[in-house]
Parts: structure tokens; C-alpha cells; sequence
């Protein structure tokens, strides 16, 4: 029908750091005249009310919200599910009810526009068959870095080129390797962990591979960066794809939206606490160190912070920290499960970032200018790491076998010492946030 919005269907993989650049994604094409439907599985969306509340998704005709099942066993926890189990289920179990969603959002009785385009995550590549079937395009988002998406796509199909290894972690690792073109001076442990295993059954491997390799079947490619920050690789992949664009960094051009209607929808699937901002304000600025997911290495610093433990990752007593360290640092310590990473990042208090280095939190610290202590330990976030310590210049490394002494050197240099100085004046929000 003339003058209809065009419709596009944005599915992402159903875990908390590939639904937040998603959804930001979706705001950004419904402020450009699209009609927007989000789909999240129904475990996700019973999450997301619970932190939202029941209303909070209501009241926009054209910025709608549906579900489709996950094939998993019914729960109603407040975690994220087992991930080796997602992906199992995504290739076997997914294809047909987003067929049947998109059938229904097409059919007669429908009130909203034909579905003119599906942009999904570039782990449900399963969505380019049925996009084929429907003769619609269909367009990936990958939502890691242009450095780790091209680190898989180079792999060798045989596996040969880690299969063969007797023991991944004794010595091998520090290999260096030379066979992805403009990734320098790259080592093994460099390169994401789901390659370090010697099993050819392997779930997260076989499907991380199974994926990356049907990228070039995508009408287009999209990534959360920018061209200034990863264009050497980007210029490798050109030859090898279909058209590649960068929409990043998304943090930056979703708060050039923020009278648009739909700026208030939220993503996190665990509830906020406000007070982490109502006590960053009472903080002398450039003082506190924000941590995520990481335990000592605070007390002999003498600095403030804060610490996000994940609701998911810490059970029972096992979130109980010791008491010792409660009262040493009381005074100048917050604790909390959640908060809008977002707004922590940009607040003038913050001196420093302590991360496993996701791409999510990469580009935020880069976007506020926040040097980063990093200890990746998943996916990609060596290959993060990796590069915001050797080429970018934003990061300090955390080895393997975390010691409090050298957390609390590292704590040190990061706030007074001169390559923390020298790392604040790197990222693209200096100037924006006077760091």
C-alpha cells in the first residue's frame, strides 16, 4: 500500500549483550521512518517486564514487541541460559516459529505493514532461509567487533590448525599466529576461546563456524563500530563478503535520539539500581574505578568503586563477599547487581573501567575516554583485550592468575600513574566529557 512505513523484523541472539545493541539498532531505523518489530523469546520478555514493568512495552503502534519460543524446558529464573543449549536449539528449533511469526505479521488480518526486510543476529543465520523463502532481504548484525568476526571467518575449515594440539594450554597458547590477513602480531590466546579444544563435537565451536560461514549468504552485513577504530580489518573483509557497513558506535548516535519516542525503551533484563548514580554524584570527579564481575584487588588501592556483580553469575553464598573487605571499604565501596553501564561510564566521577572486555563494554569505554583494566576469560574478549592494550592504547592487561598485589598496582597506575594519563587521552569522548 503506498505511503506504508517499511517493516523490518530485528531478531537477536536471546542473551542480555546482543539484545541491548539490537534494541538500539531498532530505535535508530524507527527515528529514520521504520516500522519496527522486536522479537524476543518469550523467556526474554517475561524478563524484561519483570525489570521494565508489565506497561512498560505498551502504547507504540509502530514499535512492537513479539515472541516466539526458545525450545528450551519451560523456567521462569532470572538468569542467562545455558549458552551451549541456545545454540542447539537456535539451528534446530528456531526456523519454524519465526516462519509462522512472519506469516501472521504478512497476513490479511494483520494491521501493520508487510514485512520488507529482517535485520537478525549473525548467530540465527537460520532467518536467511526463511527471509529466502518470503523473497525478502535479510541483513546480519553482528554485535562483536569487526576483529573477532574476521578472526573466525579466517579459520581454516579443517580445524586442523588447533585440532592437533595435545594440550591448549601448555605453551601453546602464546603461539603466534600469522595466517589472518591485518591481524598483527596476533597470538592463540589471543583469538577467541571457543577454538582452544580438541574435541571435533564440540557444540560452541561447530556452531560459531557454522554460523561465520553462512555470513556471505546475508543481503548485507552491519557492525556496532566505526571505521577509524578497526579499518584495517574492515578493508580485508570487503573482498570477502557482502556490502559491510558500521553503524557504531551505537552508544554515541542513540543519545542523538533521545526525543524520539520509543529513546525510553529499555533492554536490561535485570532490574536497575538508581543508586549507583546517586553515589557516583557525591564522588569527587575522576575518583571511583567501576568494576563489573570481579572480586579483590581493591582494599591496599584506597580508591573508590564500584562493583556490579551479575545477578547470574554469583548464587547463594557464593555472592556473600567477606566481611573484612565490607568494612574496609565502606566508606568509599558501592556494591549492587545492575545498573545502566551507559550512564556509569559517562559520569565525570569515573576514572577507570575493570572488564572482561565484551564488545558492548569496549565501545563505551572507548566512546567516554575510559582506560580499561582488563581480564577477559570468553569469546572474544581476548581478542578485545588484545587490542585496546597493543594498538589502541586504552587498556591494561590482568594476568591469568589474578594476584590483589597486582590488581592493586595496576589500580594505581591506571588512576595516578603516567600511562593512566596517557591512556585517558585516547578514546573519542575526551573531549566530549573532559577527561
Amino acid at each position: 500500500m503506498a505511503g506504508e512505513k517499511p517493516h523490518v523484523v530485528c531478531l537477536p541472539f536471546p542473551a542480555q549483550d546482543h539484545i541491548n545493541p539490537m534494541l538500539k539498532l531498532s530505535r535508530l531505523l524507527h527515528s529514520n521512518g521504520f516500522h519496527i518489530t522486536f522479537v524476543n523469546t518469550e523467556y526474554n520478555h517475561r524478563r524484561l517486564l519483570r525489570s521494565r514493568g508489565t506497561s512498560s512495552l505498551d502504547g507504540l503502534y509502530d514499535f512492537c514487541f513479539k515472541t516466539i519460543p526458545d525450545g528450551l524446558l519451560p523456567s521462569d529464573e532470572d538468569t542467562t541460559q545455558d549458552i551451549c543449549l541456545l545454540f542447539q536449539s537456535t539451528m534446530i528449533q528456531w526456523l519454524v516459529p519465526f516462519r509462522q511469526l512472519l506469516t501472521r505479521l504478512n497476513g490479511e488480518s494483520s494491521r501493520v505493514p508487510p514485512v520488507t526486510c529482517v535485520v537478525s543476529d549473525g548467530g540465527m543465520c537460520f532467518t536467511l532461509d526463511v527471509a529466502k523463502e518470503l523473497l525478502i532481504p535479510d541483513i546480519l548484525f553482528w554485535t562483536t567487533s569487526c576483529l573477532w568476526f574476521h578472526g573466525l571467518y579466517a579459520l581454516p575449515s579443517s580445524h586442523s590448525e588447533w585440532l592437533n594440539m595435545e594440550d591448549v594450554n601448555n605453551g601453546y597458547l602464546e603461539t603466534v599466529i600469522d595466517w589472518i590477513l591485518w591481524m598483527k602480531n596476533m597470538r592463540l590466546r589471543d583469538i577467541p576461546t571457543f577454538i582452544r579444544t580438541t574435541n571435533h563435537d564440540d557444540t560452541a565451536i561447530n556452531f560459531i563456524m557454522h554460523e561465520t560461514k553462512r555470513a556471505s549468504m546475508g543481503s548485507a552485513i552491519i557492525l556496532n563500530t566505526f571505521n577509524e577504530l578497526e579499518h584495517q580489518v574492515l578493508e580485508a573483509m570487503a573482498s570477502m563478503l557482502p556490502p559491510v557497513y558500521t553503524i557504531g558506535p551505537l552508544s554515541l548516535l542513540s543519545s542523538q535520539i533521545s526525543e524520539s519516542p520509543v529513546a525510553p525503551i529499555g533492554s536490561n533484563l535485570w532490574k536497575e539500581e538508581p543508586g549507583c548514580m546517586e553515589w557516583l554524584g557525591r564522588k569527587k570527579p575522576k575518583s571511583v574505578v567501576y568494576l563489573i564481575e570481579f572480586a579483590w584487588g581493591l582494599t591496599n588501592s584506597k580508591h573508590n568503586f564500584l562493583w556490579i556483580i551479575r545477578p547470574d553469575l554469583v548464587r547463594g553464598d557464593a555472592a556473600v563477599v567477606p566481611q573484612e573487605f565490607m568494612k574496609e571499604t565502606q566508606e568509599r565501596g558501592l556494591l549492587a547487581s545492575w545498573c545502566s553501564q551507559e550512564e556509569v561510564l559517562e559520569h565525570p566521577s569515573i576514572r577507570g573501567f575493570l572488564t572482561h572486555c565484551g564488545w558492548n563494554s569496549t565501545l563505551e569505554s572507548v566512546c567516554g575516554g575510559v582506560p580499561v583494566l582488563c581480564w577477559p576469560f570468553f569469546a572474544e574478549q581476548q581478542t578485545n583485550c588484545r587490542y585496546l592494550c597493543t594498538e589502541w592504547g586504552m587498556g591494561m592487561e590482568i594476568g591469568n592468575s589474578v594476584k590483589k598485589e597486582e590488581v592493586e598496582g595496576l589500580i594505581k597506575e591506571l588512576i595516578n600513574g603516567e600511562k593512566g594519563m596517557e591512556m585517558r587521552k585516547q578514546g573519542i569522548g575526551v573531549e566530549r566529557t573532559s577527561r
